[in-house]
C-alpha cells in the first residue's frame, strides 16, 4: 500500500496513515486503500482490536487539496461517485465488527475528524488541536457530518461547522469527540492498556455490543424496542459465546477467547 502501513501483532491490527509529507491528507488513493484494508480486517477472525494512528507531526490535514483541485473540474455525477467512495469507507469503519481505537497525536482537520468520529475510542495527546475547516474553502463537512454530529451533538455541530474555530484537546473531550486526553509520554501505555482490556472480552459479544449501541440508541423506548432487545438477550444466552462466557464464570476459569 502507498498511503497506509498495516501491521498485525497479538490480535491487534494497526492502521497507520502514511503520507507525512502532506500531513496525511486524505486523497482517493487513501480512501481506496482504507476501504480495502477495512474489508480485509472485517473478515479476519484473528484480528480482535484495531488501532488507527499516523506517521509524522500531523494526524490528518483533511482532504488533499490537489485531489480536491482535480475534482472541481469534473461533473457533479463524477464528484458524486468520488464522494460515495469516501462515504463507503466511513460507513465501513463505523460498522466494523471489531473495536477501533484512534491514537491521535498532532493536528486533525476536516475529514480527519470524520475518521475519529467513526472510531469507538479516541485517545488524544494533550497538545492535539482539531478544526472543522471546510467552510473556509467554501464547502461543508457533508459526508462526515452524520458521524461528527453523532459524536458531538447537533448543538455543538451547528457552532463548529460554521465557525471553523480551533478546538483544543480538553474541549474535544468535553464535546465527546475524544474519550481520553493524555500526555505524549503516556500515549503508548494508555493504548496498550485499552488493547489488553478489549482482548479480555468475547470478540462476538463486542461486535454485537457495537451493533446494539447503534440500534438501541435510535428511536423511542417503546414496545418494539423492548421486544427487540429482549430477543437479543435471549439469543445471546444460548449462543456459543454466551454459553462459554457463563460457563467460564460459573466454573471459575478463563473463557476460551483469552489467550494465556
Amino acid at each position: 500500500m502507498n498511503t497506509l502501513i498495516i501491521d498485525s501483532n497479538n490480535s491487534v491490527t494497526t492502521i497507520t496513515l502514511n503520507r507525512p509529507k502532506v500531513h496525511n491528507a486524505i486523497n482517493d488513493d487513501m480512501i481506496k486503500e482504507l476501504n480495502t484494508a477495512l474489508d480485509i480486517i472485517h473478515a479476519d477472525a484473528l484480528c480482535r482490536v484495531v488501532v488507527i494512528n499516523a506517521n509524522g507531526k500531523c494526524f490528518c490535514a483533511g482532504a488533499d487539496l490537489n485531489w480536491m483541485g482535480k475534482m472541481k473540474n469534473l461533473s457533479v455525477e463524477e464528484n458524486y461517485a468520488d464522494a460515495h467512495e469516501l462515504a463507503r469507507m466511513l460507513q465501513t469503519l463505523y460498522h466494523l465488527n471489531k473495536p477501533v481505537i484512534a491514537k491521535v497525536e498532532g493536528p486533525v482537520y476536516g475529514g480527519g475528524i470524520g475518521l475519529l468520529s467513526c472510531c469507538d475510542m479516541v485517545i488524544a495527546a494533550d497538545t492535539t488541536q482539531f478544526c472543522l475547516s471546510e467552510v473556509k474553502l467554501g464547502m461543508t463537512p457533508a459526508v462526515i457530518s452524520p458521524y461528527v454530529i453523532n459524536a458531538i451533538g447537533i448543538r455543538a455541530a451547528r457552532r463548529y461547522f460554521v465557525t471553523a474555530e480551533t478546538i483544543d484537546a480538553s474541549t474535544a473531550k468535553t464535546l465527546g469527540l475524544v474519550h481520553e486526553v493524555v500526555t505524549a509520554k503516556a500515549m503508548d501505555t494508555t493504548i496498550d492498556s485499552y488493547c489488553q482490556r478489549l482482548l479480555q472480552n468475547s470478540p462476538e459479544a463486542m461486535a454485537l455490543a457495537k451493533e446494539l449501541s447503534m440500534i438501541a440508541g435510535r428511536g423511542p423506548i417503546d414496545q418494539r424496542m423492548i421486544n427487540a432487545v429482549s430477543q437479543r438477550l435471549a439469543v445471546e444466552r444460548v449462543s456459543e459465546h454466551g454459553q462459554e462466557g457463563l460457563n467460564a464464570f460459573l466454573e471459575k476459569r478463563k473463557p476460551n477467547w483469552i489467550n494465556e
